[in-house]
This record gives structure tokens, sequence and C-alpha cells, in this order.
């Protein structure tokens, strides 16, 4: 299982870090149309309806058809550069990050490095970790997607000088603080039901049946996601709005734009002007790409570091649970 057991202690941090970077390299390049539409329609004011003739997007397959037609296929990777330097860099510093905490829990702690509870706290100060480290590469990543055509920025060297010049240093951490308030839940979230979901796992499927390791993992992995994306997803649709502050001319295309004071003024604005349902705008390809990229990521870190045990020792089993 993902976590520090000092009974099967097989991979490094070091080699954490490589399968966290490997697993996220590979899961995003399945997952990210999916986190194209997410993007676009959270940044939509308008309510997604057909019968709202302002409406760019009015639900996923009309949104599909759309973005294929205006922009052709590769629109659905718009910032996929940027956004396989934030996966790989976040992948990293997670894994590597919680590989080190729970096994610092077992050393300075009586608690079990096992714990469900000892995983939540663990998963969320990794994910803070790792999400304060590729900050700027998520806030290029969401120009990108969320720009139209013409592009405004053309490649990823141009759209860091412009933003540099025009907007300064800080504009690449715009929505920071709505991003580690729900990264440190969602991602202990994550770690926690994942924990729990293979625990009952273990309980439910008799010994002789528990061959197909692998996709028990993934399984159980895209059921925590969708779980823990469901539980933050307000502050996901916050965070996305205020990185896309300063890029209102991008945006004209796509409907009305707004300018946000901040954390709280966003969520002010959301809530008088499009209700309650503005804060889970894009919820329904969130929690696809929520289940898809939490189960891929799980499943193919376990994996590799099954491939990376093996390696290192051919007589090995691996880790357990993989």
């Amino acid at each position: 299982m993902v976590g520090y057991d000092p009974e099967a202690k097989c991979v490094s941090k070091v080699e954490a870090a490589a399968a966290g970077s490997a697993s996220g390299l590979v899961t995003r390049v399945l997952v990210s149309p999916l986190d194209v539409l997410k993007i676009r329609f959270q940044l939509q004011i308008e309510q997604f309806s057909s019968r709202n003739p302002t409406a760019k997007y009015h639900g996923i397959l009309q949104a599909v058809q759309l973005i294929f037609r205006e922009e052709g296929l590769g629109a659905f990777w718009k910032g996929h550069v940027p956004a396989q330097f934030l996966s790989v860099g976040y992948g990293a510093v997670q894994f590597m990050a919680f590989e080190g905490l729970t096994e610092l829990v077992h050393n300075v702690t009586p608690y079990s490095p096992r714990s469900p509870v000892v995983h939540l706290l663990c998963g969320g100060l990794a994910a803070a970790a790792a999400t304060a480290t590729v900050q700027p590469v998520d806030t290029l990543r969401t120009r990108f997607a969320a720009q139209g055509e013409p592009k405004v920025y053309p490649n990823l060297r141009h759209a860091v000088v412009t933003m540099y010049q025009t907007e300064g240093p800080q504009t690449f951490y715009r929505g920071l603080t709505p991003t580690l308030i729900a990264i440190f839940p969602y991602a202990g979230l994550q770690f926690f039901f994942y924990n729990i979901l293979q625990q009952f796992s273990e309980w439910v499927i008799p010994a002789e049946g528990k061959k197909g390791g692998n996709i028990k993992n993934l399984v159980c992995g895209s059921c925590a996601g969708i779980i823990s994306k469901t539980l933050t997803y307000p502050l996901d649709v916050v965070k996305k709005r205020l990185q896309v502050g300063g890029f209102e001319q991008a945006r004209a295309a796509f409907g009305q734009v707004r300018t946000y004071g901040g954390f709280l003024d966003c969520m002010r604005q959301i809530r008088q002007e499009e209700g309650p349902g503005g804060f889970f705008k894009g919820l329904s390809p969130s929690l696809l790409k929520a289940a898809f990229s939490t189960g891929l990521v799980f499943f193919w870190y376990e994996l590799f570091c099954s491939l990376l045990c093996a390696l290192k020792s051919p007589d090995s089993t691996g880790r357990k649970g993989g």
C-alpha cells in the first residue's frame, strides 16, 4: 500500500519521488481533456442551460462538440506542457513527502504509519508542500486551458515573460490561498479514504481472490477521488476564478467576465450572482476527472513501486497491496 510500511520497506524516498513523477505524467496525458472541460465550466459565469442564449457551454457533450468544432482536437490538451510540469513536480514532491512523513510518524510517535488518520494528516501536509512548489505552473496551466482563439499566449515562454512584465511575479501565485485551504482536506481525504477502502477490500475479498491487486488499487483510488472532490469542490472553483484575474481580454469570447478582489470577494460575488450552484459549476467533468486521475495516480504509483522493488530484488514479491 501507499505509505511507509516498516514490515515491507522496499522503496526509498527518492524512488517514491520517481514513481510519483511517472504516475503523474501518465495520468495527465489520459485525463487532460476532462481537465480542460472542468476549467471551462468553472470559469463560465452564465447558467448552464440550452435555454440561456448567452451561455457558451450547456453540458459535457455540447461542450466537447463545440470545442472540437471551434478549436480542433488539440484544444483538449491546451496547456499540456505546463500541466505535465505540474503533474511531474507535484507527484514527486507529494509522494516523497508522504513517504517521509509516514516514516517520521513511525520513528518518533507511538502511532501506526498505516493508520487512516495518519494518512489523512500526512497526505494533507504532503499535498500542501507539493502545491506551494508547483503553484506557478498551475497558474500557467489554467491560463492556457482557459484561452480561446486567437491565443493570447502562443507558447510557454511568451506566457511567462508577458505575465511577469505586465502583472508582476505575484501573478504566478494567484489563487494560492484557496488552493492551500482546499488541498489539505482534499488530498488528506484522498489518502484517508484510499487507506480505508484498501483495508475494507482486504476484509471483504477472501485471500484466494486477491490476485487482482492493481485493479483493486484503481477502484479504491477512483472512489477516494470522487468522495474527496465532492467535499472540497467549491474551493477549487474559487481558485480557478482567481487564477484568471488580469486575463479578462482572453475570456471575452466565452461570455461574461468578472474581476475579484480576493478570496472572500470571489465567494461573495459567486453566491450573489450565481447562487449556491455557482460553487459546483463543472462538477460533472470534475468528478469524472477525479475518479480517473486519482484512481490512475494510485494505480500507477503502486505499480511503479512494485516494479522498482522487483528490479532491486527479483525474488521479492514487491510492496504489499501492489
